[in-house]
């Protein structure tokens, strides 16, 4: 008898995977169907079943096999096949269902140290309550849509409408780094989400590039 996993006990919340690339390639792939649809058949010779599984996908990889890739301290001694070999098991198909992903390098001893003046989290929490307010608005007369990340393609023409420089910005960023019509779809979805943030009517230029910038992967292993 099918019994819900874990996208679907992550029904409503986040799921996290830590290590991505260490799971099987073909256990990530599965996640394709629930990112895009919010739920997931089962298909049984006797029944077929669908679960609910509109979840947050929150995960965490290293660059590479020895976690030193990039890093400006330690040396990587991993081959470019070992590196290929590792990062092919996370595909294109799947990374373009995931909105945001960027490249955290370690924290520097001085910054660690620092006393540099941060946002808070009690002023973040203030303008992501403001944001989501907002969009409940935006998205009041519309059946199964409350938030940016839901919006099908005719209601992305009517929210994330861009100027000419901003036309000009995704154009450049889709043909350099290769983009998908999914991916396109996404930064305008991030895009609006930063503007919206930002307590912006419009998505402006720079909501846009910073939403591109969150493309990190696009750029280092699949461009």
């Amino acid at each position: 008898m099918p019994r819900p996993g874990e996208v679907s006990l992550g029904h409503n919340g986040v799921l996290f995977l830590d290590e991505l690339p260490e799971f099987q390639r073909n256990v990530l792939e599965v996640m394709r169907q629930p990112l895009e649809d919010g739920h997931v058949t089962i298909a049984r010779a006797a029944l077929s079943v669908t679960f609910p599984a509109r979840f947050m996908l929150a995960a965490a990889m290293n660059p590479c096999p020895c976690g030193f890739f990039g890093d400006s301290t330690h040396e990587c001694h991993c081959t470019p096949a070992q590196i290929q070999r590792y990062v092919s098991k996370i595909s294109g198909p799947l990374l373009d269902r995931i909105d945001i992903h960027i490249d955290v390098p370690a924290v520097k001893y001085k910054e660690l140290r620092g006393d540099a003046a941060v946002e808070d989290s009690a002023a973040v929490r203030k303008r992501v309550i403001a944001a989501r307010k907002l969009q409940h608005q935006r998205f009041a007369g519309e059946k199964h849509v409350y938030a940016n990340a839901q919006m099908p393609p005719k209601l992305i023409r009517k929210h994330c409408a861009i100027s000419a420089d901003g036309e000009k910005l995704l154009e450049t960023a889709v043909t350099r780094l290769g983009l998908s019509a999914r991916a396109h779809d996404r930064i305008l979805k991030v895009a609006r989400t930063i503007a919206d943030l930002d307590a912006c009517e419009g998505i402006e230029p720079r909501h846009l590039s910073e939403a591109i910038q969150y493309r990190t992967l696009d750029r280092s292993y699949w461009s």
